[in-house]
């Protein structure tokens, strides 16, 4: 974002996203911790900015799940309005050309696994996208789910079906020959990086490989 000349506003008071609390059904606990991010947020949008979240499903409950639960909640819609993914956002200001596209070297062969609740926000691949825009960069998108799943992967009891169902997509980034591989949800890329049985193997998320591309030059 600096080296695109784009203001940021780190919102240190916000509250977790609360996706694991809907995904258990606290229900009144997603209500609390929506209301405390609510004046947050607003006040920031008041000023100007956008809003982003560096995880999918962070970003799914603003832009989804909560004006699902709340559609009378005018903060909440207003809030809809202004929330983005990182890429997405990206993808925007490059539409309306204000990218910096000088990189400073190709990322070779990158495995990139799209994570379920960035799929769902129906956006299309702006992560693969702004990947492509690299020089010397070979996107393979891997469209299946990474098994991690909230607290699926990390319970006794659901540990083993996580790991078969991430197989898949471990044998796909195996079958690339990436040289880089990493998702938008950085669970998933961690759980990857899991099933492949290989110390050195660390997934990079996307924006950590753009930022890396970009070279040590920061903007002014």
């Amino acid at each position: 974002m600096n080296h695109n000349g784009i203001a940021v506003q780190i919102l240190q008071d916000a509250k977790c996203f609360h996706m694991p609390k809907l995904e258990l059904g606290d229900l009144a606990k997603v209500s609390a911790l929506k209301d405390a991010n609510l004046s947050i947020f607003k006040s920031a949008i008041d000023a100007g900015y956008g809003i982003i979240a560096p995880v999918p499903s962070c970003v799914l409950m603003y832009k989804q799940e909560l004006p699902l639960m709340f559609p009378e909640d005018e903060d909440v819609a207003q809030i809809k309005a202004r929330f983005f993914d990182p890429f997405e956002y990206l993808m925007l200001r490059h539409k309306a050309e204000l990218i910096n596209t000088q990189f400073q070297q190709g990322l070779g062969k990158v495995a990139y696994h799209v994570a379920c609740h960035q799929r769902v926000q129906n956006i299309g691949m702006k992560t693969r996208d702004f990947l492509k825009l690299i020089p010397d960069t070979e996107v393979t998108s891997i469209e299946r789910c990474s098994g991690h799943d909230g607290t699926y992967a990390v319970k006794t009891e659901t540990y083993d079906k996580a790991m078969k169902i991430v197989r898949p997509v471990v044998k796909r980034v195996v079958d690339a020959e990436a040289d880089t591989f990493g998702s938008d949800c950085p669970m998933a890329g961690r759980l990857i990086a899991h099933g492949m049985n290989d110390a050195s193997a660390e997934p990079q998320h996307p924006i950590s490989m753009v930022r890396k591309d970009y070279g040590p030059q920061e903007a002014s």
